[in-house]
């Protein structure tokens, strides 16, 4: 059990550490953008993905018109949607492709990604910084392993991008509750909106 128990530690350490950091103005911004938009398309991939479509239930919850990019129905993106992006090295290129196409329309763009020199970061019109490791951070670490020892710095129990992944799962959290209050939205109305064919 110690890399268990390690792991999770280090999980909720890393996350307490960074949603201290994050820039709160541009997760209001983020919000904003969401709120304001006509219909609101979610795009991640792997595990990311995981956390877009969990997101993406809540904002369904809230009664948002919200849809999967890349699901078989999902409508063109037009002049007043919103793309909401994840990705962790900021540089997926069908997630790039997406941003593209939404720029090319006049949609808004916003991203939650580690690496603020990405090609996302340069599309987005909001991006938050959420530090983690991705699978770039892994192959620096390879390279600079003896560098990282003598300066301390160790690498983390959690494999790949899950510090990611699970701050951007609690970040989002977070901020549909935050965005459910402003919105005067109930627990028992987001419940009844909830599926109920599962």
């Amino acid at each position: 059990m110690k890399y268990a128990k390690n792991t999770v530690f280090e999980i909720i350490e890393h996350i307490k550490t960074v949603v201290e950091e994050i820039d709160g103005k541009k997760v209001r911004a983020l919000m904003d953008d969401l709120i304001k938009s006509k219909r609101v398309f979610i795009y991640g991939l792997g595990r990311s993905g995981l956390v877009a479509h969990a997101f993406a239930m809540r904002l369904a919850n809230l009664n948002f018109q919200v849809y999967i990019v890349g699901g078989v129905t999902t409508p063109a993106i037009k002049k007043d949607d919103f793309l909401f992006v994840i990705s962790g090295s900021g540089n997926t290129k069908s997630i790039v492709m997406a941003a593209q196409v939404a720029k090319e329309v006049g949609a808004k763009v916003g991203a939650l990604t580690s690496n603020p020199d990405s090609q996302i970061a340069q599309l987005a019109d909001t991006i938050v910084i959420i530090r983690g490791r991705t699978k770039e951070h892994v192959e620096n670490l390879k390279k600079e392993y003896l560098v990282n020892q003598l300066r301390g710095r160790h690498v983390p129990y959690s494999p790949l991008g899950t510090l990611f992944e699970d701050t951007c799962l609690i970040l989002l959290d977070g901020a549909i509750v935050q965005v459910m209050h402003e919105m005067g939205i109930s627990e028992k109305q987001m419940k009844e909106r909830h599926t109920n064919i599962e």
